[in-house]
């Protein structure tokens, strides 16, 4: 295999999955994972089909329904014509091509991002690919993933194989302990806010520092989750005691001898100390606090007690334009605290904030309350077997109790390809990964935000921080 140029772990993974060079920068790469789901594989199926090809490695993809699916029920017939002829053909072409799938009853279905780890079918010094941007997830564990379209999706299904161009390297060091209440998703968009959402384009992401070893995988997902808004294609964690903690005994992770091999390999997996990157940028990490974004990209962001930004303060006038139509678009004043902004809506789940670790983080802050008056809440969990967890320990009473709708898993209001939409006008406390124009339904108004600053906006009202303070121990709440 060749050898890597510059001992980024980055290069490592890239290295060893190298089958032929293409040219200077680009490469045939073998892909050890392929994740597949409804909405970006049928015309990939649908090539194979027409051309007569075989799936050239079955035992290496696993397909599942998430985007366009119902989160209100289970078991019974889709009422959306479009989501039911999604599923359907993609259960057909599983069957044809003997991929294995997991239907919706199965208590292993969920977002495909978020089965994927809890499977342990995505491992560290993997090349793992998903049609689906936010593959990135994935480089928690130390592993090359990341998003690909539709053609390659065939490419990948006939190949095992994907023609690829090798990214810039990128390490983002987080300085110092976040502050109580400070979680991944609020380091993420403080990074966004400080780099752009274009900052990190061409680039893939390490994430370093004494505040992202300290993150369990759950936050680590979410960090890599929102790689992707940075404008990178890949985000990674070197893979340590915590990532191999996690792994151990899961269905599609090694066993017996094969886990100590596995392991001897998965130490190797980091950057050598005098590794070079081709970008380096510092967050610091105390003055973060609990982020919202006011505007209509992640970068778009500020403390919960900052204020709506006046574009007539801004100099570049790109940049004034910008702000000015986000704020429009927004319904938002200038100079507006962020602390009286209405919301209508309250939205917790995504392949973002969607396992058991952030249902614990928003179960402790609604416990024992009531969603305000003329908010509609609901709890999204990524995965059926998160669900089935929370519900053991008593999380789904909590949060029925306190007036939020309890729904089965799926990509539900994040990305409004099913029937969980934001209304034209309504303002949404979201805890998915995009905020953009239209993304929660049209016309809707997206602020982004962590489960714990959501659940505290579903009892004020407002978006508002969590009184309650966070002693970073998991929710220990009974029904």
């Amino acid at each position: 295999m060749p050898q890597t140029t510059n001992g980024t772990l980055y290069e490592k993974l890239w290295s060893t999955h190298v089958v032929s060079p293409l040219g200077p920068d680009d490469a045939l790469l073998y892909v050890d994972r392929h994740l597949v789901q409804e909405v970006s594989s049928p015309q990939a199926f649908e090539t194979l089909q027409n051309r007569g090809l075989p799936v050239r490695r079955p035992d290496l993809t696993l397909a599942v329904a998430d985007h366009a699916i119902p989160t209100d029920s289970r078991g019974g017939a889709i009422a959306d014509p479009l989501a039911a002829a999604q599923v359907a053909r993609l259960e057909a072409n599983t069957a044809r091509f003997g991929v294995p799938y997991l239907p919706l009853t199965s208590a292993r279905q969920g977002i495909v991002h978020v089965v994927g780890p809890e499977l342990g079918f995505t491992l560290p010094g993997a090349t793992l690919v998903c049609g689906d941007s936010h593959t990135s997830t994935h480089g928690a564990f130390g592993a090359l993933a990341f998003g690909i379209g539709a053609s390659e999706c065939m490419l990948v299904l006939a190949t095992q194989c994907l023609p690829q161009r090798r990214a810039r390297t990128m390490r983002v060091r987080f300085v110092g302990p976040p502050a109580p209440g400070v979680t991944a998703k609020d380091l993420a968009l403080a990074l966004i806010a400080q780099i752009g959402t274009s900052g990190a384009a061409g680039h893939a992401i390490e994430y370093q520092g004494e505040a992202v070893r300290s993150l369990s995988m759950e936050g680590r997902m979410t960090l890599c989750n929102m790689a992707i808004e940075t404008g990178a294609r890949v985000g990674l964690v070197a893979p340590d005691e915590t990532t191999f903690a996690y792994l151990e005994g899961r269905e599609y992770a090694p066993a017996g001898d094969e886990w100590h091999r596995a392991l001897a390999h998965w130490h190797t997996l980091r950057s050598d100390p005098d590794a070079r990157f081709d970008r380096e940028v510092t967050v610091d990490v105390a003055p973060i606090r609990p982020m919202i974004t006011w505007g209509t990209t992640p970068e778009q962001s500020v403390t919960i007690e900052g204020r709506v930004p006046d574009p007539r303060a801004e100099t570049d006038p790109e940049k004034r334009e910008r702000i000015a139509h986000a704020l429009d678009y927004m319904g938002l004043v200038p100079g507006t605290s962020l602390s009286d902004i209405a919301i209508d809506r309250v939205f917790i789940g995504s392949c973002t904030n969607g396992r058991i670790e952030d249902l614990r983080e928003a179960a402790r802050v609604v416990a024992g309350r009531r969603v305000a008056d003329g908010v509609a809440a609901m709890v999204v969990p990524g995965s059926s077997a998160v669900r089935l967890a929370a519900e053991a320990e008593g999380l789904d009473t909590v949060f029925r109790k306190a007036g939020f709708e309890w729904r089965h898993a799926g990509c539900s209001m994040c990305v409004a390809m099913n029937n969980d939409r934001l209304a034209p006008g309504k303002r949404c406390a979201s805890t998915s990964n995009r905020n953009f124009e239209g993304r929660q339904g049209r016309g809707g108004r997206t602020h982004l935000m962590s489960p714990a600053t959501a659940a505290a906006a579903a009892i004020s009202g407002r978006l508002a921080p969590d009184s309650r303070g966070c002693d970073g121990v998991p929710a220990q709440v009974l029904p």
